[in-house]
């Protein structure tokens, strides 16, 4: 082999080796460029496995090792791998709760410090008042015409209200009580609610009943005597005995056994008198002192039947 020949074949040796060289520099400078993850898998299971990829993105890692999720499974993260650098694979409804890194969270000390500044504490005596209330007794017995007589006046109580109160800067953020002590105890108003009586001075506004019906009556009151009754047994005009209470004396326009309430009564027609005309009624009592003493009054008479 002459001298020209075995410098051509130095020449390709040079070159071939130059070209191996740049090959594996050229793969050694991309694999330095490329950043491989180590990333931990956790499995619904339990199991976990740990796998080296250049990937990030959670989706193609799982397709990268094969991994597909069942129907009932979620994965987290869903995107992208976090600085954990882990997957977590679990059942619906078992998904794990992400706790925010203490470290992203910047604490602003001049907000910490403005939040605690300027505020006081102050305890304050109060005095406050009790509302009475108010108390109804309906003593009408259902009678159809009421009035309402104010029994007993209501009056306020006090009582002295100690609380703790925060202020920021002057203004009120907080008040708690702490203690009560009652000074004055209130008096409730009771009001009752009662039959209204129509004297004779208001009998011009009344309206009257008449022919055995509901209405304002004149209503007077007799016993068994002989200056009421001319007579002294106590058998009325319906033959009945008089009875206090029950016993009612009225013109013919009421039948007898007509039931009537006058004044929260009930009582029953079973007398009849000379006297007795018009839209009056009298009552019967057990003596001639409460005949007398029952006087002249103007009640509202209801026919029940």
């Amino acid at each position: 082999m002459n001298k020209d020949n075995i410098a051509s074949v130095s020449v390709r040796k040079i070159l071939f080796i130059t070209l191996i060289f740049a090959i594996i520099l050229g793969a050694t400078v991309l694999a330095n460029n490329v950043k491989l993850n180590n990333v931990k898998i956790k499995f619904s299971n339990g199991h976990e496995i740990s796998v080296v990829t250049s990937k990030t993105n959670v989706k193609e890692i799982l397709e990268e090792n094969h991994i597909v999720l069942a129907e009932d499974e979620i994965v987290t993260p869903n995107d992208d791998i976090k600085e954990s650098k882990e997957i977590i694979i679990s059942k619906t409804g078992d998904e794990p709760v992400e706790i925010a890194n203490i470290e992203e969270i910047e604490l602003n000390a001049e907000e910490i410090v403005d939040a605690y500044t300027n505020i006081t504490e102050k305890i304050e005596v109060v005095i406050e008042t009790i509302p009475f209330e108010t108390i109804t007794k309906d003593v009408s017995n259902g009678s159809g015409l009421t009035t309402n007589r104010i029994v007993q006046s209501g009056r306020n109580g006090q009582k002295k209200v100690t609380y703790k109160v925060k202020y920021k800067n002057d203004e009120e953020i907080s008040r708690e009580e702490i203690a009560s002590e009652v000074i004055k105890e209130p008096v409730n108003k009771i009001v009752q609610v009662q039959t209204k009586t129509i004297t004779a001075r208001s009998s011009n506004t009344r309206v009257s009943g008449t022919s055995g019906q509901s209405g304002v009556y004149k209503i007077t009151a007799y016993c068994s005597c002989a200056k009421c009754c001319g007579k002294t047994n106590g058998i009325t005009a319906s033959g009945a005995r008089a009875t206090a209470n029950h016993t009612i004396a009225t013109p013919s326009t009421f039948k007898f056994g007509t039931k009537v309430l006058i004044n929260g009564t009930t009582y029953t027609v079973e007398d009849r008198g000379g006297a007795i005309q018009g839209n009056r009624i009298d009552i019967y009592m057990n003596s001639h002192a409460e005949a007398i003493a029952w006087g002249v009054r103007y009640l509202y008479v209801e026919v029940l039947d």
